[in-house]
């Protein structure tokens, strides 16, 4: 297996803590451990660092099933991390030679892994002028008999917008007649700017694969907890090639993730959250709208992410790194997407920090268009 170049982690690892700002992230500012262990009522004391249950403990899977209409322990396997559990999958079901469809843009990991594993990705494009949507009734055109899987990040990531509930519909259809798989990443549900939390595809079809994770909505990304949701007769298949990577969630993380997932704690884990975009997302369409010569975008639906668009004619990545390298800033270039002349900027900081680092932002663009002017 030969993966490509996985461009947006490795710019992200490199440099997010070699910069003044990083607002590369797509998540809010993370709980500390003491904020966390207050949430939780959890003593230390209590806590044995033995292995754990390596699909993860009963009461995690029971915890994790109650977020998914009609799931049970049986569909659960708990993982280290979202991208574990996107891996396991794609490992499990993509063959060479098998046609993989990739609504895009996306995360890079899904798709590269397919095409690591001798996939045949196909792009299926969302629409910016449609609000980040695919073109209705493209689905059939794009999921093709013969077709093995079809990847769905939703909300979506870089755009942070959410599929309609017709586009859901087309995407099941077509998958449902071509008898395909659909592997929907689903980490950044509850994370949504306004509104009830985005449906999830899980029970719309029998070869529905749902991942998800703490990392974004839960603002938990270090304790690298994830899951894969599906059919129980894949439960087997998936934990035996678990087996062959972490073998078992971190024990802290597991006994943390299924107090987190409490039915009196989530709601206030996904508040605070929720909290953060809303005060945010004014700071950064207040800062775009006022620079409307520089920039124009979409304001997300869910996640700590806006993907705008610049007019100037300067390469993605090359401004990127002017940015890392004059101004102290990181954040991720549209080249990482397939998509030049964008630019995702996270706003998941603190306000103060935030704030500093678009004026960065605008600084540099400013000398670059006096520069050609």
């Amino acid at each position: 297996m030969r993966v490509p170049p996985f461009l947006m982690e490795r710019w992200q690892s490199t440099f997010e803590h070699r910069v003044d700002y990083n607002i590369s992230e797509s998540g809010v500012h993370p709980l500390t451990l003491s904020e966390l262990l207050d949430l939780i009522d959890l003593d230390p004391a209590d806590v044995r660092l033995e292995y754990g249950q390596s699909d993860g403990s009963d009461p995690l899977k029971a915890a994790i099933a109650a977020l998914y209409e009609g799931a049970v322990p049986d569909n659960i396997i708990a993982t280290t991390g979202g991208a574990e559990a996107n891996y396991v999958v794609l490992w499990s079901l993509v063959s060479p030679g098998d046609r993989v469809v990739a609504l895009e843009p996306t995360y890079g990991q899904t798709p590269g892994i397919a095409r690591g594993l001798g996939a045949d990705v196909v792009s299926w494009k969302l629409r910016e002028n449609l609000g980040w949507q695919p073109e209705p009734g493209s689905a059939a055109d794009a999921i093709t008999p013969g077709t093995r899987l079809v990847i769905v990040t939703n909300p979506n990531n870089p755009t942070g917008a959410v599929l309609t509930e017709a586009a859901m519909a087309e995407i099941v259809e077509a998958a449902e007649a071509a008898g395909a798989w659909i592997l929907a990443d689903e980490v950044y549900i509850g994370a949504e700017v306004e509104g009830p939390e985005t449906p999830s595809f899980w029970g719309r079809y029998d070869r529905v694969i749902v991942t998800g994770s703490l990392s974004k909505a839960y603002a938990l990304p270090g304790l690298r907890l994830g899951w894969i949701t599906a059919p129980a007769h894949m439960h087997e298949e998936f934990w035996s090639r678990k087996d062959y990577t972490t073998i078992t969630p971190a024990t802290l993380s597991d006994i943390a993730a299924r107090r987190v997932l409490n039915a009196d704690v989530r709601p206030r884990v996904l508040e605070r959250t929720r909290g953060i975009i809303r005060t945010n997302l004014s700071r950064v369409t207040r800062w775009l709208d006022h620079r409307a010569d520089l920039f124009s975008y979409r304001a997300p639906d869910a996640g700590a992410i806006c993907y705008v668009r610049y007019g100037l004619d300067l390469n993605s990545t090359e401004l990127a790194e002017r940015l890392r390298a004059e101004k102290g800033v990181l954040l991720v270039p549209g080249d990482h997407f397939g998509m030049d002349r964008y630019l995702r900027i996270g706003f998941g900081n603190p306000a103060a920090e935030l704030d500093e680092a678009l004026d960065r932002v605008a600084a540099l663009l400013e000398e670059a268009y006096a520069a050609v002017a």
